[in-house]
């Protein structure tokens, strides 16, 4: 009966340690599996084209508003009308330098 119950205990050891040793593999191994899916990403990224940078990005905008209207007082009020259309211009430039890398 003794044996019968040192096998059990030595097969329930074998099978801790070898869990141990299988965890023990996956954090290990946690670094590379990090690694390779941030490579993947920055590929996927840099295949996109050129990103915003808050650092490195310019940009211009010009509106330029034009309207016609006709102002007219009567018994010491004046009323304003819009005898065309407001008509609004908007022009964006924007541009990214690449200066190097970035460290968020």
């Amino acid at each position: 009966m003794r044996l019968r119950l040192n096998k059990k205990a030595q097969s329930t050891l074998e099978y801790a340690l070898l869990i141990g040793v299988i965890v023990a593999g996956l954090i290990a191994m946690q670094l590379y599996l990090k690694r390779g899916y941030q490579g993947k990403l920055r590929e996927s990224s840099d295949q996109i084209g050129e990103q915003y940078s808050p650092s490195y990005t310019t940009g211009k905008t010009s509106i330029t508003k034009e309207s016609t209207t006709k102002e007219t007082v009567q018994d010491k009020v004046t009323r304003t009308e819009f005898v065309e259309p407001e008509k609004v211009q908007q022009n964006t430039e924007e541009h990214t330098e690449q200066l190097g890398k970035e460290n968020f």
